[in-house]
């Protein structure tokens, strides 16, 4: 199995349980909170990931990064966004520079 067809399988999932209790499901329990408090929870285990890897301990980098994936496409559930319409986005930028396409970007 491919690690994008383990991905997929987890985005299915929790599609699926965002329509389960609160009360028996963790993923529903954050759904139910909304954007905002995916997008927090997302942002802490981001941090915890990057203290792992600061500290190089690679043991704990592997869960953070882990749990970093997971609170992703949690995210991405609340956000209404699907996990194709990201990877249709990496496609889009495949073959281009990051630097040539951060500063093809709209400036604030």
């Amino acid at each position: 199995m491919t690690t994008f067809n383990q991905l997929e399988i987890l985005a299915k999932e929790i599609e699926a349980k965002a329509f389960s209790s609160p009360d028996s499901s963790y993923t529903a329990k954050l759904l139910s909170r909304g954007v905002d408090k995916c997008a927090k929870k997302l942002g802490e285990e981001a941090v915890e990931l990057v203290i792992a890897a600061v500290e190089k301990n690679k043991a704990e980098v592997t869960k953070e990064a882990a749990d970093v994936l997971y609170h992703l496409l949690v995210l991405l559930q609340a956000a209404g966004v699907s996990p194709s319409a990201v990877m249709d986005e990496l496609k889009r930028r495949e073959g281009t520079s990051g630097l040539v396409e951060k500063a093809s970007r709209p400036h604030d």
